[in-house]
């Protein structure tokens, strides 16, 4: 595994260019962050041409996606899960559509992984699976592209979704839940995640870094609409993030009196977390609610799907 990984950091380091692939010329780098549900499991009724037309209309210059591997068939009861190599040659067919010439699979222990695509080459500074002591039930990646005479350093998570623990079994996942061993068990994720990249940068406040996914957990700045006691651990995520690490949340501090869900079921835990640096540099970023891309049910959707996914995509812009 560690030789296999090895070889694929190297290959995908000769894509890197060192010198200035700024997009565009008003020299803005605009990054589009997405779950897109089991693989934009609703665009296979169309061949993704909904998708790959609304994600042309953003002009983003990357694109992070989350559950980026497709599992499940279309009009069929099926669930038929695409290899690596299938998802990869998926995604390289629909990024072309909207202009992007790289894709970038980050490390999957499972079946859902994040995928990057890029008008410009980005260097892969390490994939993350954990060890023997932290596991990171869907992987992690972290990305660095030039950016005129700085770097841009991208980080991509997903963290484990269940309420119960990681290595509960199905006979105790009642008191696995009772001890809020998914909460404890997406604070160790977290944890190491953070440790593995921001942290290991001594004056990373001054860099700039972008830290985004699907965290699976609230955060205690909209308490107000969960009202949840002070104490509970579903804020052991975020409160690790804005008390051990130098990241600003940048919705919220964008948005500060307003509640911007980022899921179908009314949550926020979808997340981008900037370096006060790269805040600086914020031209805008906003949830994004549209005709397309707002989650929605139907007679059409299987029973546990949302249309086109169970996210709202984030979209923000930076300037030089």
């Amino acid at each position: 595994m560690k030789k296999t990984k090895s070889i694929l950091l190297m290959l995908l380091a000769l894509l890197f260019v060192s010198c200035d692939h700024t997009p565009k010329e008003d020299g803005t780098v605009r990054l589009l962050y997405w779950n897109v549900q089991n693989g934009m499991w609703d665009g296979q009724t169309d061949d993704y041409q909904r998708f790959t037309t609304w994600v042309a209309e953003q002009n983003a210059d990357i694109c992070v996606w989350a559950e980026a591997q497709k599992l499940y068939l279309t009009g069929t009861d099926q669930w038929e899960p695409e290899n690596e190599e299938q998802c990869i040659t998926r995604w390289k067919r629909l990024a072309e559509r909207y202009g992007h010439s790289y894709v970038y699979l980050s490390a999957h222990p499972d079946a859902y992984p994040q995928l990057i695509t890029s008008r410009y080459p980005l260097e892969a500074e390490k994939l993350i699976e954990g060890n023997a002591d932290t596991i990171v039930c869907h992987g992690a990646s972290w990305y660095k592209m030039k950016m005129g005479k700085e770097t841009f350093h991208i980080v991509t998570l997903h963290t484990w979704p269940q309420q119960y623990g990681y290595h509960s079994t199905e006979e105790n996942r009642q008191e696995s839940i009772a001890k809020n061993e998914g909460d404890l068990f997406r604070r160790v994720e977290m944890e190491y995640i953070c440790k593995e990249t921001i942290l290991s940068h001594p004056h990373a406040e001054n860099e700039y870094w972008a830290m985004m996914g699907d965290f699976n957990s609230v955060s205690r700045t909209d308490n107000f609409v969960y009202k949840l006691p002070e104490n509970s651990t579903k804020f052991l995520v975020h409160d690790y993030i804005t008390g051990e690490t130098p990241y600003l949340d940048l919705i919220h501090t964008l948005y500060p009196h307003q509640y911007l869900r980022t899921t179908g079921s009314n949550k926020r835990i979808d997340f981008i977390y900037v370096t006060p640096a790269l805040y600086e540099k914020i031209n805008f970023a906003s949830v994004l609610y549209d005709g397309y891309c707002t989650p929605y049910r139907d007679e059409h959707s299987v029973s546990y799907f949302w249309n086109p996914s169970d996210h709202c995509p984030i979209l923000m812009e930076i300037k030089r």
